[in-house]
């Protein structure tokens, strides 16, 4: 069987446990934390970034550092995960979706400034597949509206929007280690911290509401219950096994995009006969290969080409069904506009499978696979054209 997804491993993982166990210091705020903390920092050129145990805790830290409260608005698109929604619904706000651009999946920048209202407070756009939104518009309209931005950068660790770290552009960044992910540690997030005024209380709200880290730094003789807050810790574990991985970022990276790169080249033929659509990468974006998706003709397309690779030992899924069709997503948000592309794009989707190290030779089994699909597909067809012609 060919999995969907391998959770990296570079080897290095199990030595920094091993000495994190060693360092008898397992809870959070660690020597490992402190290194991951300073690579994003270093690397990505942010005020502050802080570990976190998911980035659906890192949105809820974002959400309650923006005072988010009962009737403020948010804006976001529909197709995303539950928690970049969650996170803001939990503080009362109501939801406000707009539509998707059908080229990069991404939130229609051109569709936020008319879902503004007096009640919105913050954009939230989703980065998908590490392909970055058109942040310079979003950055824009947030400032001519005094409105926050938070980026669900889940997607998007070392992807870049003209030369800046996704996650590092609006005023929050939210990061993803999950195993799904380029870089993980089991279950993980980080959130990024750009603008000073937030840095101080950021901290505050990820120690359970103390100023504990101002009294570890020397800062405060004591430390004590100052805010609203929770544990939003992740373990030395968890930071060791991370910084594995990010000592070896470069290498996942490039290894990743040698595979979505040839994904591309070698699913062309399809493109260009009308079967599927690739990805769209903007120029002014460069992505880290956090998946290969192809986009099929419609719903049943895609249903029975994902039968057709499982029956032939090939993992690929489908993504996020828009949350404004949920059940929680019809008590907890509205849909501005219309639903032009979100629905029907998020129906033609399927994400292909992509891993570190992934054996050319596998890339290929899926790529024949899915030529195969097609070529039975269109002789089907042609022989039901030429059939009933003939009658």
């Amino acid at each position: 069987m060919i999995s969907f997804n391998v959770p990296a491993f570079t080897g290095r993982e199990l030595y920094y446990i091993k000495q994190a166990i060693e360092n008898n210091k397992l809870s959070g705020d660690g020597e490992f934390t402190a290194k991951c903390s300073k690579w994003f920092e270093e690397n990505y050129k942010c005020k502050k970034a802080l570990l976190t145990t998911s980035c659906t805790h890192a949105l809820e830290m974002a959400a309650i550092l923006l005072d988010i409260n009962e009737g403020d608005e948010i804006i976001m698109p529909s197709y995303t995960f539950v928690s970049t929604a969650n996170a803001f619904v939990l503080r009362g706000a109501k939801i406000v979706f707009v539509d998707i651009r059908p080229d990069t999946m991404n939130i229609d920048e051109k569709k936020i400034e008319e879902a503004i209202t007096t009640r919105t407070k913050a954009i939230v756009p989703v980065h998908y597949a590490g392909v970055s939104c058109e942040m310079d518009t979003i950055m824009q309209i947030a400032k001519k509206y005094n409105l926050m931005v938070v980026e669900d950068a889940a997607q998007g660790v070392n992807s870049y929007y003209k030369g800046k770290a996704l996650g590092t552009i609006g005023h929050l960044g939210c990061y993803s280690f999950h195993e799904t992910k380029n870089y993980n540690c089991g279950e993980g997030g980080a959130l990024l911290i750009n603008d000073d005024r937030l840095v101080e209380r950021a901290e505050i709200i990820r120690e359970k509401g103390t100023d504990r880290s101002k009294f570890f730094r020397g800062q405060v003789d004591k430390y004590g219950w100052v805010d609203i807050g929770s544990s939003y810790l992740p373990s030395e574990l968890n930071a060791a096994y991370l910084y594995g991985q990010l000592e070896n970022a470069e290498q996942i990276n490039q290894n990743r995009l040698a595979s979505w790169q040839y994904y591309y080249e070698h699913l062309q033929d399809l493109f260009e006969n009308g079967d599927i659509t690739l990805p769209v990468v903007p120029n002014n974006c460069s992505h880290n290969a956090h998946m290969f998706y192809i986009k099929v003709r419609d719903l049943v397309e895609r249903t029975e080409l994902i039968k057709y690779l499982k029956d032939r030992g090939i993992g690929a899924v489908f993504h996020y069904i828009p949350l404004h069709s949920s059940k929680a997503g019809q008590s907890y948000s509205i849909f501005h506009g219309e639903d032009i592309n979100t629905t029907k794009e998020s129906e033609a989707l399927l994400r292909l499978p992509l891993y570190y190290n992934m054996e050319k030779t596998i890339i290929k089994k899926v790529i024949e696979a899915i030529r195969s699909f097609y070529l039975d597909k269109n002789r089907g067809v042609q022989f039901e054209r030429h059939y009933f012609s003939g009658r």
